[in-house]
């Protein structure tokens, strides 16, 4: 039996298939981005380097339209006329700025269309069109020199230059053989100038700052035999200390100016110094069973946290050196297993930096002593 062919049903679709497509069309002119379109002409006295027929056209940085048409002023070679497709809503003006830029890396050209005078008045025409003759597109001028590209600008501005170095060629000669003629005296006459320097840095206290001496804590060695050992692990983290103590500086009470310890320095900041130089201490009297810092040892059984009060030199009365330190041992959960207050001094006959280093030397064995016999008793 032969098929018959559903023509009404392919007629329909077809039919319906170029309703679609004539309604596409419709809804993209009116609706969809195209709507009406109002033609303007541009011209621009001068090139327009890359701009074709398609370029975008910018209203205040917006894109309105199209350039239409290209061509050749017939009745001036140096004019380039265009033609420009806009969205009818664009306000147009008579007086509207029209230029050429360079867009992206490639330096794509659009016209680019700014300003225009405000119209204020109720019920006045927005449009340019009313500007322009009866039937015929307004005409817009762009500004002198507006299809110049950066590179054709950086090309004017370098042949002003190579003007102006051409026309002053002389002078420059002059001024480059004047320069010689100072350099060679200045080279031949060196060691007066550094005479004269030299003198001047005298005269105003100047010249290379004074060297800074450097003094370090002695870690006590006789600490007695090891009775008695550390039965868990202990880490002694860097002591605390108010922002004071946290220098490299000696420190005196009551602050004063001392001249004799103005370049003394401490080898670390006093927290540092006193972490290391106990820890030395630790292992001087037990290597094997010594402590190491939170950061070598990980986490361990105990902590022994040194908080430091005072380390500094008393001057009121008796001249002195004074160290303080508040200790308490926690175990790995924070309780605090043991606590004790240390303190000490040391008489000073002469109040500078080796007499110094050394009382401090002789007060810090001592606390270094007691903090050690506490902890082994403690942990």
């Amino acid at each position: 039996m032969e098929t018959r062919a559903p023509y009404v049903l392919i007629g329909t679709f077809v039919l319906a298939a170029i309703l679609a497509v004539f309604g596409f069309v419709y809804w993209l002119n009116n609706t969809g981005g195209i709507g009406p379109r109002t033609n303007y002409h541009v011209q621009f006295q001068g090139p327009v380097p890359g701009l074709l027929v398609g370029a975008g056209v910018l209203f205040n940085g917006i894109r309105v339209g199209e350039v239409t048409e290209l061509g050749l002023a017939p009745d001036n070679p140096r004019f380039v006329n265009a033609t420009i497709s806009v969205a009818a809503a664009t306000p147009v003006r008579a007086d509207t700025k029209v230029g050429l830029d360079f867009q992206g890396l490639t330096g794509v050209p659009v016209v680019t269309l700014e300003g225009g005078m405000i119209v204020a008045r109720s019920g006045a025409k927005s449009d340019a069109k009313s500007d322009a003759k009866s039937g015929e597109p307004l005409t817009l001028i762009a500004e002198a020199g507006a299809g110049r590209s950066m590179t054709q600008a950086a090309r004017d501005a370098l042949r002003k230059v190579d003007t102006v170095l051409e026309d002053n060629s002389g002078p420059l000669k002059d001024t480059i053989a004047n320069l010689k003629t100072f350099s060679d005296g200045l080279a031949r006459n060196t060691g007066k100038i550094d005479g004269i320097l030299a003198g001047l840095e005298k005269m105003t206290g100047g010249g290379a700052p004074a060297q800074k001496v450097t003094y370090d804590l002695r870690t006590p060695k006789n600490l007695g035999p090891a009775g008695k050992t550390l039965s868990a692990s202990l880490a002694i983290p860097e002591p605390t200390a108010v922002a004071m103590l946290q220098t490299q500086r000696m420190l005196f009470s009551p602050v004063g100016d001392n001249p004799g310890f103005a370049d003394f320095l401490w080898a670390d900041s006093i927290p540092k110094l006193v972490q290391a130089r106990l820890i030395d201490s630790f292992e001087n009297y037990d290597i094997a069973h010594a402590p190491l810092r939170t950061t070598d040892l990980g986490q361990a059984d105990y902590q022994l946290l040194i908080d430091i009060r005072r380390f500094r030199i008393a001057t009121d009365g008796e001249a002195k050196v004074e160290i303080g330190l508040s200790a308490r041992i926690v175990d790995k959960n924070g309780k605090v297993i043991a606590s004790r207050l240390v303190e000490t001094s040391e008489n000073l006959d002469k109040v500078e930096p080796a007499a110094s280093v050394a009382a401090f030397d002789a007060a810090f064995a001592r606390i270094a002593k007691e903090l050690i016999g506490w902890t082994v008793q403690a942990v």
